[in-house]
């Protein structure tokens, strides 16, 4: 490789994040970062607040500073840093403000306004937007699409039931089916308009669905017969429907209070009860609201709402790294972590089993309790960060992982991969439902979960039916694009993607894949940047030409290293200078406190719709590079950069 930085170089930069990463571990044993999307969590919660009547037991003052410095100077709010600004998340923070007593008259409001009605105002707006201005009287309920809560009774082995649904829409869509039957309008604190955010003026403003001109128009159409139904009381099963989805709730909530984990399913759930005349200070009320909290980020002088929290997944990429980096498995801190671990198995039988009676519980979720929604892809990442450890009970551990291992695999969906929450999780029709604008409505199998299992089997030396291996091998081959890269539905983008499925490949399968690797390090080689990072945009999502570009980050430009120093023993890559150019990138970016910063987006809720910034990528992902970096020069001392 070409010269550049020394190798004691490298052994300082690791040293230095290790310890950076230390001092972040909680007492009980994980980690535990910020994650960051747009400002519509804060507004959509500072609404609930005012819904509920609760706003002034909340410092929500302060939510009204971190919604004015989110604001860019076209006027507008992003969806992701430096998008340009985005209409919907414009118009949910907009709103906030003026929930907060911000006139409209102010020159930043002003603006934001201009910014709204040139991108076609409130009419041109998502269907989750306009839901929560119907809310309090900024849209027509007209214009919302019609949820009849008869579907709470269609049975699970049908062609549609709820459980056809992806986990996140079905838990925040059950409780809109009360929500949208009773259709409120709550008066608020201050009361506000929203009038001046039509570009055409409210009242010329038409409330009907959009239609596209493509067979989805026909959904429009059963839309229609809906609203007949329910205007002239012709809804079957109305109250009992309303009466199982209020069930269905009240059994799936926590007993911290949380709701699926996630805003959206916790919010609408409060929502739903809301309009079933539940008192604030019910206990079921009560631990909702305080479950809202705790997913709140307060400094001195702001309040901003996580969309979710993520001390598992940190927990298990953080442990992953440090090893990988020279930490000794019995390190009392990594100890910690592997118990703490290993006490969040869940051992209940969730929403998944619905589609997958026979799997026996054994998974892990993403956030500190979710016991009805475990994952396959932590599961995956913690069952191979407790491979690595050494623990005090190694039997217990072993336990947990063959548990996981029976759970995984049971999730194996009939396309030879692996989803995130459910098995066979795939009516792609369901996304072109008038309420669906997200696309988000499905959970099938993907190429960065399934590599993300297959590359647990093979580190793990776990065994698995060869019928399912080779279903798993090919569904990742049909996958590979035609420029050699897989497109990264948890992450961003195809960078991602691809150094997952060369991980996975050089663990589980690497002689019967060479092919397939070498174009996946191929590709990745030719998109790295003049400094020799990586980077890629969230509009590839989008637009495939920006597959692979975009401004260099610590996180991407790990994965890309990653993928590289795995694949690289078997495709003849070792003296490729792309890797030496990597890393040489990492050791110039580092702080000297042992981080790394970015201020893009690299996680991924929604492709093209809702994005994520794990604050803790830009941490672990470069030290697991380092690491594994120095393992491969400790293993071939002739490839050393110095």
């Amino acid at each position: 490789m070409a010269p550049t930085s020394s190798s004691v170089s490298i052994k300082s930069a690791i040293a230095a994040s290790q310890q950076y990463l230390f001092s972040l571990q909680s007492p009980e044993g994980y980690w535990w970062a910020e994650l960051e999307s747009n400002v519509t969590m804060t507004a959509e919660v500072v609404l609930l607040h005012k819904i509920w009547d609760t706003a002034t037991t909340r410092p929500l003052a302060k939510a009204e500073n971190y919604l004015r410095s989110q604001q860019r100077d076209h006027g507008g709010w992003e969806l992701f840093y430096g998008d340009g600004g985005d209409l919907s998340t414009s118009i949910e923070a907009y709103m906030g403000l003026k929930l907060l007593g911000v006139s409209a008259k102010e020159p930043a409001m002003e603006r934001a306004a201009a910014f709204i009605r040139g991108r076609g105002g409130i009419s041109r707006a998502r269907i989750f937007t306009k839901f929560h201005l119907a809310l309090i009287g900024g849209y027509e309920w007209q214009g919302i699409p019609s949820l009849p809560p008869w579907i709470m009774f269609l049975p699970g082995g049908g062609p549609f039931s709820i459980y056809e649904m992806s986990s996140w829409a079905r838990g925040s869509t059950v409780p809109l089916l009360i929500v949208f039957d009773r259709k409120p309008t709550f008066k608020v604190t201050p009361a506000i308009t929203l009038d001046e955010l039509y570009s055409e003026g409210r009242t010329n403003a038409s409330f009907g669905l959009p239609t596209t001109g493509e067979w989805g128009d026909l959904l429009v159409g059963l839309d229609s017969a809906f609203k007949f139904a329910e205007q002239f009381n012709l809804v079957p099963l109305r109250e009992e429907g309303i009466r199982a989805a209020e069930r269905w709730i009240l059994e799936r909530q926590e007993a911290t209070g949380d709701w699926g984990g996630i805003i959206p399913a916790m919010l609408n759930s409060l929502l739903g009860l809301r309009c079933l005349d539940y008192a604030s200070d019910d206990p079921i009320i009560a631990r909702g609201l305080a479950s809202v909290d705790r997913f709140v980020i307060e400094t001195v002088d702001t309040y901003r709402v996580q969309p979710c929290v993520s001390p598992v997944w940190d927990t298990g990429l953080v442990v992953r790294a440090l090893v990988d980096s020279g930490i000794a498995p019995d390190h009392p801190h990594l100890v910690r972590a592997g118990e703490w671990l290993i006490s969040k198995q869940i051992l209940d039988y969730g929403d998944w089993s619905v589609k997958n009676p026979q799997g026996p519980p054994g998974g892990w979720a993403f956030e500190f309790e979710n016991r009805f929604y475990p994952d396959v892809d932590d599961t995956a990442v913690i069952v191979m960060a407790l491979h690595l450890l050494r623990l005090p009970e190694e039997k217990l551990k072993q336990q947990a992982i063959q548990r996981a291992l029976r759970w995984v695999l049971s999730m194996q969906c009939r396309g030879g991969g692996w989803a995130a929450f459910d098995i066979d999780n795939d009516q792609d029709w369901l996304n072109q439902l008038p309420y669906a604008d997200l696309k988000a409505m499905i959970d099938p199998n993907t190429a960065d979960v399934t590599a993300r299992v297959l590359e647990m089997l093979g580190r793990c030396h776990l065994s698995i039916d060869p019928q399912a291996s080779e279903r798993a091998l090919a569904y990742l081959a049909r996958e590979q694009e035609a420029e050699g890269c897989w497109f990264g539905r948890w992450g961003v983008n195809y960078i991602y993607g691809t150094s997952g499925v060369l991980s996975a490949l050089t663990a589980f399968a690497p002689e019967s894949s060479r092919e397939m690797l070498q174009r996946g390090a191929e590709w990745l080689i030719q998109v790295q940047n003049p400094d020799g990072g990586w980077g890629e945009t969230c509009r590839s999502y989008n637009d495939p030409e920006l597959k692979g570009k975009g401004n260099s980050t610590a996180s991407q430009t790990a994965w890309a290293l990653i993928g590289l120093l795995d694949a690289a023993p078997w495709i003849g890559l070792p003296a490729d200078p792309a890797i030496a150019r990597g890393i040489d990138y990492l050791l110039h970016t580092q702080k000297p406190d042992g981080r790394w910063d970015e201020q893009d987006f690299t996680g991924t809720g929604f492709p093209g719709h809702f994005y994520l910034k794990y604050h803790l990528y830009q941490q672990h992902f470069p030290l697991t590079a380092l690491g594994r970096y120095s393992t491969f020069l400790a293993e071939k001392p002739e490839n050393s950069l110095s």
